[in-house]
């Protein structure tokens, strides 16, 4: 059965004030899952608790999600960021059901004139 499009979450939890820096490293290194087949992706932090912070990334399949995620890019991220984050990291993939966005209004074309009625032959 091939792998059906999904939503990776990755929820970060950054340590004890490293959490500005941590999410700042994660919003930069997080572009880097389109190089690997995604078709978007998202960081989200907190407004209550500033530690937390989520990483999002849709993918085709998971052979996608699973090349950004153990690639050099991201083994070196996590290394160098080791003791900035709480241990383990477990990721959970999601099945997108539904999801929708508003874009730039659209202005509606103007209807158009009507053409003026033909006027009849003057009688002589």
């Amino acid at each position: 059965m091939a792998d059906a499009p999904g939503v990776v979450w990755i929820p970060w939890y950054a340590t004890v004030l490293r959490q500005e820096r941590f999410a700042t490293a994660i919003a930069q290194i997080a572009p880097l899952a389109l190089r690997y087949g995604a078709t978007q992706y998202s960081v989200h932090r907190s407004r209550d608790d500033r530690y937390r912070i989520t990483q999002m990334a849709w993918f085709e399949g998971k052979a996608d999600w699973y090349r950004y995620w153990d690639g050099p890019e991201l083994q070196e991220f996590r290394r160098r960021n080791y003791g900035h984050y709480q241990i383990p990291i477990v990721y959970v993939w999601h099945d997108e059901l539904a999801a929708g966005a508003l874009g730039p209004e659209v202005p509606l074309a103007p209807e158009p004139e009507p053409e003026p009625a033909p006027v009849p032959p003057a009688a002589a």
